[in-house]
């Protein structure tokens, strides 16, 4: 059961005036080998929270064609950068919460560089999920700065309020 179903009952997920959801995914930090994280499952984990409404994939430079096309081809916006993908996600996130675009801000990554765009968003009155690409990917800080959390591969009923799993 998801938590917006344990708070709101069972059919929360399919109200039309779920929460606005944008996903931010560092690509760098997050689609790497030893994750083994697929694109379905980050907007899976977003999508537990409300209705995912951007989804953006944040690549450098050295990103594949075929990574860019099979990212595109599951619904998400590719953004390539020829500088540090932190800063761009970092400014875009922030910029959503601030301008009221989304009610959460979800950001996938292992960095704890997301830690004040997060506490940004939570200043501006947005829910804020933090996706860890799997235990071993986990950024504490990261985690504790975000209201709500998950960790892709744990077998969980979805996102956890901070202070209360």
């Amino acid at each position: 059961m998801t938590l917006l179903e344990r708070l709101f009952g069972a059919d929360a997920g399919d109200a039309p005036d779920d929460p606005r959801v944008a996903l931010f995914v560092d690509g760098p930090n997050v689609l790497r080998e030893e994750f083994d994280v697929d694109l379905d499952d980050l907007r899976e984990a977003a999508g537990r929270v409300g209705r995912l409404t951007a989804t953006r994939l944040y690549l450098d430079e050295h990103a594949t064609p075929g990574l860019i096309q099979a990212a595109e081809a599951r619904g998400f916006e590719v953004i390539v950068t020829s500088g540090d993908v932190d800063v761009r996600l970092a400014v875009d996130l922030t910029r959503i919460a601030v301008e009221g675009r989304a009610d959460v801000v979800a950001v996938a990554s292992r960095d704890t560089d997301f830690k004040p765009a997060i506490e940004a968003a939570n200043l501006h009155g947005c829910r804020t999920l933090a996706i860890a690409p799997g235990a071993f990917g986990r950024s504490d800080a990261l985690r504790n700065a975000a209201g709500e959390r998950v960790t892709l591969g744990e077998d969980d009923d979805g996102p956890t309020l901070v202070g209360y799993d």
